[in-house]
C-alpha cells in the first residue's frame, strides 16, 4: 500500500492495566501484525515504563488513521494524539543477495 503521508500516533496507556486490557493483548498483536502485512503500519514501539505506545502509519488522511486505530482493540482504553509527519526516515536492513555458488 502506497500512501501519500505518514502519521505518528502517540498513545497514552491507562495507569492501571486491567484484566480486560491484558486479555485483549493477543487480539491487539494480531491486528498490529495484519496492519504491518498490509503496509498500513510501518513502526510500532511500546514503553511500559512510560505508559506510552507510538506507531507510525501510512495513510492518505488523519481520518483514515482514525479509522485504522479504531479497529485496534486497546484504543478505547488510551488517550491518543495524531501528528502528520513532515518526513519519515528509517534504516532498513538489506537482505543479502542469494548466490547459487
Amino acid at each position: 500500500m502506497q500512501a501519500d503521508y505518514q502519521f505518528m500516533v502517540d498513545f497514552t496507556m491507562p495507569e492501571m492495566l486491567t484484566e480486560e486490557f491484558m486479555g485483549l493483548l493477543p487480539f491487539q498483536r494480531a491486528k498490529v501484525n495484519r496492519l504491518f502485512r498490509e503496509g498500513k503500519l510501518i513502526n510500532y514501539a511500546l514503553s511500559l515504563e512510560n505508559s506510552k505506545l507510538w506507531a507510525v502509519f501510512n495513510a492518505n488522511s488523519e481520518m483514515e488513521v482514525m479509522e485504522i486505530i479504531a479497529e485496534l482493540p486497546l484504543t478505547k482504553f488510551m488517550k491518543i494524539s495524531i501528528s502528520m509527519l513532515t518526513f519519515y526516515n528509517s534504516l532498513t536492513e538489506e537482505t543479502p543477495a542469494f548466490s547459487m555458488n
